[in-house]
């Protein structure tokens, strides 16, 4: 019953949902891309000669493949790469990896701490706890081995998470500044190794929208039609801004397109992590014309000697 009222309600999502369940039997990647943005965004994407934001992304998706990415989207591996960019001071302390949630001793970890899969995408796969003597296990057992089994691989075509190990990380727990709702990341979108803008996400749990802004911190004219901005949020910018965008710039460069997370702690810029697929580049961005706008910002490698 619930299936087919899911069906009536929004049936191109219903659709994708199916999609990618039997995403296996999918041998031809472009042609499961395409089939994944129609549905999704309601429209066939041009991958020969992309445009917009979106299909650009698409077009990495299937034609960008360095091995190196498997290592910059591993959660784990990641760090010693960073490490090496821009110093181990901005890398957040490991406290321990395993492969299954049953090997976790969870005697040996601190009263607060952080746990995520390694190949996992997106803030649901992460268990943050706060006071080790009231964590619900059998809560974050569910979200982990859920995240375990997932495949971003098979489900988006995102190359680079094909080959990562699927394992549990656990993290020392960052405390955020006195007065501060959540400790949030801020996610700059970097174009050939420039950035061009950043996102700030928040009331994730509660109600959650996201606002994008400038180099200097001005608000920008557009955003994610499903996490709308609110121009009147006062989100406080933080005096790290300029740090981070040259630690942002320093791990993209050379990379055509590469969102870099960051945290800004105590006035510290600690790394979060790296994104090659914003939203699986299945976002819709509003106003129209904005995904237009947006893609116009970065050149796709060799493409631009195709035309």
């Amino acid at each position: 019953m619930d299936i087919i009222k899911n069906f009536k309600r929004n049936k191109t999502a219903f659709l994708a949902s199916i999609l990618r369940r039997v995403s296996f039997l999918f041998k031809d990647d472009e042609m499961y891309l395409k089939l994944l943005y129609l549905f999704e965004l309601h429209k066939w994407p041009d991958l020969k000669q992309p445009r917009t934001f979106n299909e650009k992304i698409q077009w990495l998706k299937l034609h960008d493949r360095k091995p190196e990415y498997t290592k910059m989207v591993d959660k784990y591996a990641v760090k010693d790469y960073v490490a090496g960019i821009i110093g181990e001071e901005h890398i957040i302390p490991t406290l321990g990896i395993w492969d299954r949630f049953d090997d976790i001793n969870f005697d040996e970890l601190p009263r607060q701490f952080v746990l995520k899969t390694t190949h996992g995408g997106g803030g649901m796969a992460v268990v943050i706890c706060k006071d080790k003597t009231t964590f619900d296990k059998a809560k974050a057992r569910r979200i982990l081995e859920r995240s375990l089994r997932g495949d971003i691989y098979k489900a988006f075509r995102e190359w680079p998470y094909k080959d990562v190990p699927r394992r549990i990380i656990a993290e020392k727990y960052m405390a955020t500044e006195v007065g501060e709702d959540g400790l949030k990341d801020y996610k700059f979108f970097c174009f050939n190794g420039s950035v061009e803008f950043f996102k700030i996400d928040f009331g994730r749990f509660t109600d959650h929208h996201a606002n994008y802004y400038d180099t200097d911190g001005r608000l920008l004219p557009f955003g994610e039609a499903a996490y709308s901005p609110q121009l009147d949020a006062g989100i406080h910018i933080p005096s790290t801004l300029k740090e981070m965008v040259t630690v942002a710039e320093k791990l993209s460069k050379g990379i055509p397109f590469l969102r870099v997370d960051l945290y800004s702690i105590c006035g510290r810029v600690y790394f979060g992590e790296i994104t090659f697929y914003p939203a699986s580049g299945l976002g819709k961005i509003a106003p129209n014309g904005w995904d237009e706008k947006i893609g116009n910002r970065f050149k796709l490698p060799m493409l631009e000697l195709k035309r």
